[in-house]
């Protein structure tokens, strides 16, 4: 909608008037373009974090790699009473079944991270599906849960992929902190990279396999703890419907 400010004669109208039309002109074009740019991009991002009032955020692992120190894990989530969402490799899932079942049976949170581990921003959405596919059979077997949420290997993603994740069931989640334990960080470094940056609604990434997560996790759910932060699987976190995401991937609800 294209607005002319000469269709409004302001020469004929007290000061004031002027100005308000003008103010007028201006919110009308702000909102008409924020709103596309909502339209356009509010269901094809990832999750990254949650607005909510609560303080409560989500721990996540991405078990690709080794499985030995699941068990240390599970121990560490349990002493600080955590439960966690754990996005797993169907081919991890395939070799790995009884640290699967381990982990659903204490309760946490099963995700869907692939099959193989491709960058699933570069291959077919015939093959996305598949690779989601297969990953979810391979853990439905090794614990009888199927995942309902999808998190792309290496965070690589495209609209696509949030589309059809979304048409198979799938909520994509990404993380907004990041203990880069995947870099072989020390423990302190990790505690500093979490802890500096956490916040209300914020998903966490570690990963399982990786060599100072066993030390560094206890170190910061104790930190978190004593902060008052609560610690919930990201389905508890994020909202199903009702929402919109912003640009830097944060789900709000709209009720």
């Amino acid at each position: 909608m294209a607005f002319d400010i000469k269709d409004y004669n302001l020469g004929k109208r007290p000061l004031w008037a002027v100005f308000a039309a003008v103010l007028l002109l201006f919110a009308l074009a702000f909102f008409a373009v924020n709103c596309v740019a909502m339209g356009e991009g509010s269901r094809l991002l990832p999750i990254y974090s949650v607005e909510t009032p609560d303080k409560k955020v989500a721990v996540t692992f991405n078990c690709a790699w080794g499985a030995e120190d699941i068990p240390e894990i599970l121990g560490i989530l349990e002493k600080y009473e955590a439960k966690a969402t754990f996005f797993i490799l169907g081919q991890w899932a395939k070799d790995n079944p009884d640290a699967v079942k381990m982990i659903a049976e204490a309760g946490h949170e099963m995700g869907t991270h692939s099959n193989t581990h491709p960058d699933m921003a570069k291959i077919s959405m015939e093959k996305a599906r598949e690779e989601i596919f297969r990953s979810c059979e391979h853990i439905e077997k090794a614990c009888g849960i199927k995942p309902v949420l999808f998190r792309a290997p290496g965070g690589s993603y495209s609209g696509e992929l949030v589309a059809t994740a979304a048409e198979m069931g799938f909520a994509t989640i990404q993380w907004d902190v990041d203990s880069r334990d995947w870099k072989d960080k020390t423990a302190g470094e990790m505690v500093e990279n979490v802890t500096k940056n956490v916040r209300k609604g914020s998903i966490i990434l570690f990963h399982s396999g990786k060599a100072n997560t066993v030390e560094a996790l206890p170190q910061i759910l104790e930190i978190l703890r004593n902060g008052g932060y609560e610690f919930v699987k990201v389905s508890e976190l994020i909202y199903t419907e009702n929402y919109t995401i912003d640009h830097t991937g944060r789900q709000f609800c709209l009720q």
